[in-house]
């Protein structure tokens, strides 16, 4: 029976076994960079050592077991990953076995009411119709039961698209005479779009997994975009933060941010898990159900803050160290139900 919960969500910048293609890189890591990459991991496994973990960018099944048998924890924790998985993307998890219930599942296709469509909503404005069906990374849904007298915790671990640019030159519509220049922009909002359409989706899944229940529910994982972005607004529906010592609030269908959380409880915002051309960003996120925010009515587990494992971002050779492009961001929960 726990007491304590602990929550962590890692990018692992491709973690693939070596001389195996990504991408358009044929080669793929070279036995030594995979040995790097496997040794560093490890070291934050040791380090950070959370109960749950939540992993993108996993391009083969064994490359997670290389790194759990070599920090010793293959035999406390059961790894999550798609049954024979290689040659492409994976979100993936590892959970410390005693807390596994079920099965895990890949979630690949949106539901089936998903829909982005309109006619507008004045005069002025244009039709929409956005055809897209599933997700570009499936979203991991498994099941914790972290304390025996409470619901089963409900778990998403997702890897939304990325702000990189859309490669378009192959479309059938794509005239570099009139598109070329337009590149990056028509890009962008390719990759907008679809990012939206993934929020969309996985938002109607919570909704339908939450909505007039007391299921706890912990999302996390890379979402590419910031607090504030919209992407982050339709998951979590902007709960209202209550501020003023009313312990007393909470919303049923709302997600919160462990990363506003923490924000509320220090002086100043130091929390980025990303650098891009000198820019300090949140790519990645834990957001968690009104059981696990403190001052909610049904909270069922306290929040004991975050830890952000990002110092790895300012050594321009990380890469070459085994680290990974994202930081590692871990969160800390108490057994305390609201009296």
């Amino acid at each position: 029976m726990a007491v304590k919960l602990s929550i962590a969500t890692a990018n692992t910048l491709n973690l693939n076994r070596p001389n195996l293609p990504m991408y358009r890189n044929r080669d793929g890591w070279l036995p030594n960079e995979y040995d790097q990459k496997v040794k560093w991991l490890v070291s934050q496994l040791n380090a950070v050592q959370a109960d749950v973990w939540g992993f993108q960018e996993l391009w083969h099944e064994q490359a997670l077991q290389d790194v759990f048998e070599l920090a010793g924890l293959d035999n406390q924790y059961q790894l999550l990953v798609p049954s024979g998985h290689q040659g492409k993307i994976a979100c993936a998890a590892a959970v410390r076995s005693e807390l596994m219930v079920g099965q895990p599942e890949w979630i690949k296709n949106f539901p089936g009411s998903f829909k982005l469509a309109s006619q507008g909503d004045d005069a002025q404005t244009g039709a929409l119709d956005l055809d897209i069906d599933s997700f570009s990374r499936p979203i991991l849904h498994f099941q914790i039961k972290p304390h025996a007298d409470e619901e089963n915790v409900h778990v998403y671990v997702c890897h939304f698209k990325s702000k990189r640019p859309t490669w378009i030159g192959r479309e059938d519509w794509y005239d570099p005479a009139q598109h070329k220049v337009h590149a990056n922009a028509l890009g962008y909002a390719i990759s907008t779009l679809r990012r939206t359409a993934e929020a969309v989706a996985l938002r109607m899944i919570l909704t339908e997994q939450m909505k007039h229940t007391d299921t706890p529910v912990i999302v996390l994982g890379d979402f590419n975009d910031g607090q504030g972005s919209n992407t982050l607004n339709i998951l979590t529906e902007q709960p209202r933060f209550l501020l003023d010592g009313d312990a007393r609030g909470g919303a049923d269908n709302a997600l919160y941010s462990a990363g506003v959380m923490q924000q509320y409880r220090s002086r100043r915002d130091v929390y980025y898990t990303h650098i891009h051309n000198n820019h300090l960003e949140s790519l990645d996120h834990i957001l968690v159900s009104e059981q696990f925010y403190d001052r909610s009515r049904d909270r069922v587990w306290a929040f004991k803050g975050l830890e952000v494992i990002n110092d790895h971002l300012n050594d321009e050779h990380y890469e070459s160290l085994g680290a990974t492009d994202h930081g590692i961001i871990k969160a800390n929960f108490v057994y305390r139900p609201f009296d």
